[in-house]
């Protein structure tokens, strides 16, 4: 279907940031429950009262019912699966971001609620159960049909946009979270020691330190010391 996580990762390490782009039901069946996160357990660091107020409500409220967010949680692990080093997408627990979205921005509730209704009279059709009780074979089937916009069918342009909502809302939970920046690399702003212009550098064009300021200014044994001045405005250490 896709190289997913190399393409992704690229994508984003490409980037200046990633964007918050995140702008009935099927019977339940017999499968393991995702499981939402604690409203106790949720950290509220650096909010308002107000804030907190509204994140302890919002949390406390459900809106996918137990068949929509396993749905969402195979989706996700679709879109971004697990490899060698690092978890999928529910390993994150980006089903339960997913779940707090829809209710921190409602606006996305009718078209990804829309979307698993689609998901799952499409898979009905064409397989004769919902979408998360197909194979992988069968799943990657219809993602195939709706993971590429300018390229999908006029038929399939609602599983189109559920699709790229879906691949927003999992790339923007997961990179978001420890494991997802770790998968990146970002180290942010790590200190290092600078050892000055490499010397094949420096030859190449015909350059080189001053032995005496070389000492001064790159004797990593001094990095801790502050740099003295005389009243001329010479370096004196």
């Amino acid at each position: 279907m896709m190289n997913r996580r190399d393409t992704i990762k690229s994508l984003l390490l490409g980037s200046v940031a990633v964007g918050l782009t995140v702008q009935g039901c099927a019977p339940k069946a017999d499968s393991t429950s995702v499981a939402l996160p604690e409203a106790e357990n949720t950290p509220f660091y650096g909010r308002t009262p107000k804030e907190k107020a509204r994140d302890k409500r919002l949390h406390e409220e459900v809106f996918f019912n137990e068949h929509e967010l396993e749905t969402v949680a195979v989706i996700c692990d679709i879109i971004l699966p697990k490899n060698d080093d690092f978890g999928s997408a529910t390993d994150a627990n980006v089903p339960g971001f997913i779940e707090f979205i829809m209710k921190d921005m409602p606006y996305h509730q009718v078209p990804i609620r829309g979307g698993i209704m689609w998901l799952d009279s499409y898979s009905n059709k064409k397989n004769g159960k919902e979408f998360k009780l197909c194979s992988t074979e069968e799943q990657l089937a219809i993602c195939d049909l709706i993971a590429y916009p300018k390229k999908t069918k006029p038929e399939h342009k609602q599983g189109e946009k559920f699709f790229t909502s879906m691949r927003n809302l999992t790339l923007t939970g997961y990179y978001t979270t420890e494991m997802g920046i770790k998968d990146l690399g970002y180290k942010g702003n790590t200190p290092n020691v600078w050892d000055g212009v490499p010397e094949d550098v420096l030859k190449a064009h015909g350059f080189e330190y001053d032995a005496e300021w070389l000492a001064k200014c790159v004797d990593q044994s001094k990095r801790g010391e502050l740099a003295k001045w005389d009243a001329d405005g010479n370096l004196i250490s």
